[in-house]
């Protein structure tokens, strides 16, 4: 008996995306594709993978080929026969697919959050931040500790990288995985992870301190992040103050903090499928990082850090779950129970 690998996949993304129509028939508001890293989400991903496509089939190719423009078309086949199959291309489209609906319909719960819960839990997070500086506060802190002029900068270009990351790890995965398996197992994890965090915007709404305590953090030079935010706080008054004739997308809310999630996801996922040991130290640093920046910058409180985390840990073992992977107790391999989208039922451990 056997089950297909991307059957959780494609469950959240149909549930995200139901939930979002729900809403916004409820509301009278219309479902908006948001626009981001080289535009809308539509024009962004098929841009992508045919990037991935090119720079995948033409540098082989061309060594194959020896620079021989006669054999660099044979190569060039011979390159799509062996690395596009097809459970390579069904892999693609189901998680393209799934991670577009997906993160659509979290993006427009998102936005809707303001009419459906109303009021916000930023003083009891904060009091919690206090609770564990004894009376301080982490990002003043940190402030203290880094300044407030280079290390700015540099955690603003740190943060600032999870905006084009999103995209590109997500083709990555579906596009190089050595394993197919691998492939539905990260985009999977990644879906779930905006699901949960969806939902953890409503479960405890907040604003986060840099929206609710702006006196906070106005002495921070001026960088991408703070003009990020800036730009984010005009969004959410137009939306709020005017959501039927408002063109933009509210996207502030707190807890949990998705940037830790979908970081932690990524690292942890390339510590069992990446065989490159400076990806996955790469990535653990950029996690590192990001958890820093979000406190540095005021996006988040500590709370929303340890909930994004519990969230990134959740996601990637459903995740696992789900794709067939089967896990050392001591060690980073993970053993998959099958190199296609079927997961042999009767050889699993659940």
């Amino acid at each position: 008996m056997k089950r297909r690998a991307y059957g959780l996949l494609v469950g959240v993304a149909i549930m995200t995306g139901v939930l979002a129509v729900v809403a916004s028939q409820s509301l009278g508001l219309p479902i908006r594709d948001p626009e981001g890293f080289l535009g809308p989400s539509w024009l962004r991903l098929p841009l992508l993978v045919g990037g991935a496509f090119l720079a995948d089939v033409i540098p082989r190719a061309a060594w194959r080929s020896r620079r021989d423009p006669r054999a660099f078309r044979n190569e060039a086949r011979a390159v799509i026969d062996e690395h596009w199959t097809r459970e390579r291309i069904a892999l693609v489209i189901i998680g393209l697919a799934s991670f577009y609906v997906t993160y659509v319909g979290y993006r427009n719960l998102k936005n809707f959050l303001p009419f459906i819960r109303e009021g916000t839990q930023d003083p009891l997070l904060k009091a919690i931040d206090e609770a564990i500086f004894f009376g301080g506060d982490p990002a003043i802190f940190l402030h203290t500790v880094l300044g407030e002029g280079v290390s700015a900068h540099v955690l603003s270009f740190v943060y600032l990288l999870f905006l084009p990351l999103v995209p590109i790890s997500v083709i990555a995965w579906l596009v190089w995985s050595r394993n197919i398996s691998f492939g539905y197992w990260y985009v999977t994890a990644q879906c779930l992870c905006w699901a949960l965090g969806t939902a953890s915007y409503y479960a405890i709404p907040s604003l986060g301190p840099a929206f609710y305590y702006v006196w906070l953090y106005t002495d921070l030079d001026v960088t991408g992040v703070t003009q990020l935010q800036d730009s984010l706080s005009a969004g959410r008054l137009d939306v709020v103050l005017d959501p039927f004739n408002s063109d933009g997308v509210q996207s502030v809310a707190g807890f949990a903090s998705l940037h830790v999630a979908i970081v932690l996801c990524a690292a942890l996922v390339a510590q069992y499928t990446v065989r490159h040991a400076w990806i996955r130290w790469g990535l653990w640093v950029f996690f590192v990082l990001t958890v820093i920046a979000t406190i540095y910058f005021g996006w988040h409180y500590i709370s929303d850090d340890i909930a994004g985390a519990a969230i990134a840990i959740i996601s990637v073992w459903l995740g696992g779950l789900a794709t067939g992977q089967k896990f050392e107790r001591h060690g980073r391999s993970s053993h998959p129970t099958t190199s296609s989208a079927d997961v042999p039922v009767e050889r699993e451990t659940l």
